[in-house]
Formats: structure tokens, sequence, C-alpha cells
């Protein structure tokens, strides 16, 4: 077991994982796991620019996970920058910033490798689960873009397309610099018109309909699945591997976007960085389900910082081997 710290920075949540994995038996064991909401993708749709205030965000909560990771004498890290930082102008500002704070450059990695961590990390505990057929879908909802992957023991096929819930927020939800709060029909149709678009460019990559198993990743996911098991709180343990029939997100999508910022904010399970975002992420759920045909989604816990934190341990063991 080697152990490692991951970091993965989207558009929305900078998350990070220290573990001691073994790559060569699939094991991992949790050591300390945290997100942090920093919007890092804030206006980037807009502006191309990371703003400074984002940046900034981002950096404090580096200099936290700085913290933990010397704290737990990590052997190495790995640090993966997604879909927001992908798109800025600015981002060698992001690159200097990571660098001072955690001695490591962030790999701002293209959407099919990303889509590859996505699905190792989500996967590889559920092989040999009868249960739970193959081919896998793995749907992994980010802030700025979301990862589509088709495949068994291995990636079959992957494709990344710029749609997720705070692009679709910003892009859609959003009047004069405000959430309006509930959009009406049009703009909802609207927003659903982008999401089906990119569903079309994802397909001319990835076999979405011959997928026996949808499992889905990442906050808007988790977040819809506390809210249909109504938990009292924000529970992973009862989050991951949950089921949630697409019927029961369709009701769901519904209920958050025909609701106010007040109302979604009561909800016990939703961490105050997604209540104006969640309804866009729940929206393109919904798309993915039924446009794969999906009766129902297994929601995994597990996600690209479990497949980032198993490509450390085996980079390390390889540079150990190599002394």
């Amino acid at each position: 077991m080697t152990r490692v710290a991951a970091v993965d920075c989207g558009t929305n949540s900078i998350r990070l994982l220290v573990a001691d994995a073994d790559p060569a038996t699939g094991e991992l064991v949790e050591l300390d796991r945290r997100m942090t909401i920093v919007r890092l993708g804030q206006g980037v749709d807009r502006t191309g620019r990371l703003a400074p205030e984002a940046l900034e965000r981002t950096f404090a909560a580096c200099r936290e996970y700085a913290e933990v990771i010397r704290e737990h004498g990590v052997r190495r890290i790995r640090f993966v920058a997604t879909s927001a930082s992908r798109d800025a102008e600015n981002r060698d500002d992001f690159v200097r910033g990571v660098v001072d704070i955690l001695g490591v450059e962030p790999e701002v990695v293209t959407g099919e490798q990303e889509a590859e961590f996505s699905f190792t990390g989500a996967t590889n505990e559920l092989r040999g689960r009868d249960h739970l057929p193959r081919p896998y879908l793995v749907v992994d909802i980010g802030g700025g873009s979301t990862e589509f992957v088709v495949g068994g023991d291995h990636v079959r096929a992957a494709r990344s397309v710029d749609v997720g819930c705070v692009r679709m927020t910003e892009r859609h939800l959003v009047h004069e610099g405000e959430v309006v709060d509930p959009p009406t029909e049009e703009r909802i149709a609207a927003m659903r018109a982008d999401v089906e678009a990119a569903l079309d460019l994802a397909e001319r990559t990835v076999p979405l309909r011959e997928a026996r198993t949808l499992v889905g990743l990442a906050g808007s996911v988790t977040t819809v699945s506390a809210i249909a098991q109504g938990l009292p709180e924000y529970d992973s343990a009862r989050i991951h591997h949950s089921r949630v029939t697409r019927e029961r997100v369709r009701e769901i999508t519904h209920e958050l976007l025909h609701s106010t910022h007040a109302e979604r904010a009561a909800i016990p399970s939703m961490h105050p960085g997604r209540v104006d975002v969640i309804g866009a992420g729940a929206l393109v759920l919904l798309a993915i389900m039924e446009r794969a045909g999906a009766e129902e989604v297994v929601v995994s816990e597990h996600d690209i910082l479990d497949g980032i934190a198993f490509k450390a341990a085996e980079e390390a063991e390889e540079d150990k081997q190599g002394d």
C-alpha cells in the first residue's frame, strides 16, 4: 500500500483524497476525503478568464489541503485540474499558485483523460457483481463538463462535453447577475435543448444506449440520491451504491427547477454551494437517463478522485522499482 494524495479541481469544487492504495489489488483505504465549493469556473463561460476572487478561494482551499497532506505523511501527490482551467486564458496564474502552495504542478487533463480516471475510480469495486451487468456507462456530471465512459474491464469509448451544472445555470438561469428563481419554462426548455445537443455529440463517440448499468458520479447525482432517500443530512455511506429510478429523478428535477432558492436551501442534505446549480445538474442527469434508456442510476461516491489516487500509487511504485 502506498500513501498518496489526490486532488481534483473542477469548475465548482475542489476535493482531496488521502488514501493508502494498492493498484494491483484495487484496494484503497481512505484516510481523509473532503470537498470545498470554490466556484473556480465563476464567469469563465462568459469572460474566458478565471476571476481573481475565484482563484483566491481555490488557493485558500489548497493551503488547507497542504496542511492535511503534510500531517498524513503522503508519499506522492497528484493534482488534476478539469474543465474551468482548460477553458481559461489566464490558467498560468492558477498553475503558479498551486505550485507555490502544494509543490506540484496541476495537470490540466483532457476530457477523455478525466473520463478514464472517473471510470477507474467508479468501477474498480463493481467488477464481479453479477447484479450489475456490464458494460457500464459511467457519467460524471461536473460543474463545467460531463464525462461519458462505456466499458467493462477496460474503457471502450469516452467523451467529454461542455454541459455541467454551473455552465448550464450561468448560461440559461441567470439574468442580470442573479439566478432566476424559479426559472421560466422557456429558460428550462432552452437549457434542455442545450443538453440534448451535447448528448448528440457524446453519442458520436460513446454508445450510450448499449450500456446495461448506468453509474452516476459527482455532487449533482449524489445530492439527487440524498433527496430521493429523504436523508436528514448528507450521508456518504447511505448514498454510495444507492439506486434512484428514472421516474424519481424526473420528479426531483421538476421540484428543483420549480422551487425558490430558500426552498432548495431548506433541503437537509443540500450543500450550500449547490443550492443554485442543483436544478441544472438534475436536468442533465434526467436527460442522460432518458437518452440511454436507463431505468435507474447506481450512485457512486467513488469517482475521479479514487482513479487519480490509484494512478498516483502506480507511479510511486514505478519510481520505487526504478531506484
